[in-house]
């Protein structure tokens, strides 16, 4: 029998020599694991190692791993001069943490989180090897105190909601130290009914509304809870700023509207009378009225007649060199009224006649 090639011993060699590329997957055997590395067996001439460079990315999934695991590791560099394979658990960890995740949000659960920056949004996060956000909204009111010092520091939340495609994480850190106040608020939230009226407080001003604050009764006990009267549903006229009508610590009437995604949806003009109920026996056909001039549109002036009652002049009404400016109480008449749709057709009541006006 002649001589064998060498190329035919390694080919029956048990210790069969791998080459490996730059991103490549390998399944991994740990043979030993130190403060901040892990050794791996990949196959090859060599062992594979994750070094302290990239140790930090996947430690608390590193964690979890004990000699003897099998775990799919990606190259980030094929050979050193020493003739190690180095590699990364990234993906691997990424993987686990969405899983762990997806438990933690399913069965309610708390998970350890480190904050790494803080803004006036909130507060960004990093678990494992993913970054997520606690919305200023979801912090304790004694956490936003004091934002600066939890920088570094462990902190328990709970998952608010995620999406892996779009590596959206979102946390709650008042769901896990105001958990007594957020059940108490549950069940508060539950004794409200749609359609009822409350007397609340306004808490807050913003550009698309205000926060109202209402007492809801529990076990013969009042318990505040907030809730949104859109800008919309501040008033029965239009209202281009809240701040405009609204002062915090004003009282107001509001219904119920809605009770959706834990937010409590309010109203303050439907918790008065629709001014639009009487139109019809109030201003009938050519009837006499005075009219404040709110706006000029493509076809004719708009005006108003009461709170939350407009008319339109419209263009062809108005007669040439005629001058209507916003905030004059022009002397009109009713030509119509349509009060299923809102509408109010109004003329002008000359006082003399214009030069070429027929």
């Amino acid at each position: 029998m002649g001589a064998k090639t060498m190329a035919e011993l390694l080919a029956k060699s048990s210790n069969k020599i791998t080459g490996f590329k730059v991103g490549q997957k390998v399944n991994s055997k740990v043979l030993e694991l130190t403060k901040n590395s892990v050794v791996f067996d990949i196959g090859g001439k060599s062992e594979g190692i994750i070094t302290k460079a990239v140790f930090d990315e996947s430690r608390e999934f590193i964690k979890t791993l004990k000699v003897g695991d099998l775990v799919s590791t990606t190259v980030i560099v094929s050979e050193t001069p020493d003739g190690i394979v180095l590699l990364s658990l990234r993906q691997t960890a990424s993987d686990s943490a969405w899983k762990r995740l997806e438990i933690a949000q399913r069965e309610n659960e708390p998970i350890l989180v480190t904050p790494r920056n803080v803004n006036d949004a909130g507060v960004s996060i990093d678990y494992d090897s993913l970054v997520g956000f606690i919305p200023s909204t979801q912090l304790s009111k004694k956490l936003s105190e004091n934002l600066q010092d939890i920088i570094g520091k462990r902190l328990q939340v709970k998952v608010v909601d995620i999406d892996k495609s779009r590596n959206k994480i979102v946390l709650s850190e008042k769901a896990v130290s105001e958990a007594d106040n957020i059940k108490l608020l549950d069940n508060a939230l539950k004794q409200v009914k749609e359609g009822e009226i409350y007397e609340g407080i306004v808490k807050k001003i913003t550009n698309f509304g205000i926060f109202v604050e209402i007492p809801v009764g529990i076990n013969k006990k009042s318990f505040k809870v907030e809730g949104l009267v859109h800008i919309s549903e501040l008033s029965w006229e239009k209202i281009k700023n809240p701040s405009e009508k609204y002062n915090e610590g004003d009282k107001v009437r509001v219904k119920i509207l809605a009770f959706r995604n834990d937010k409590l949806a309010l109203s303050i003009k439907q918790a008065q009378k629709d001014p639009w109920q009487d139109v019809d026996q109030k201003y009938k056909a050519e009837t006499k009225v005075k009219a404040k001039v709110l706006r000029h549109s493509d076809f004719g002036v708009f005006v108003q007649l009461e709170p939350g009652v407009e008319g339109l002049i419209h263009l062809t009404k108005i007669p040439p060199g005629t001058r209507l400016n916003e905030g004059d109480i022009a002397d009109c008449y009713i030509e119509e009224v349509d009060s299923k749709n809102r509408k109010i057709a109004l003329g002008l009541i000359l006082k003399q006649k214009p030069v070429g006006y027929k």
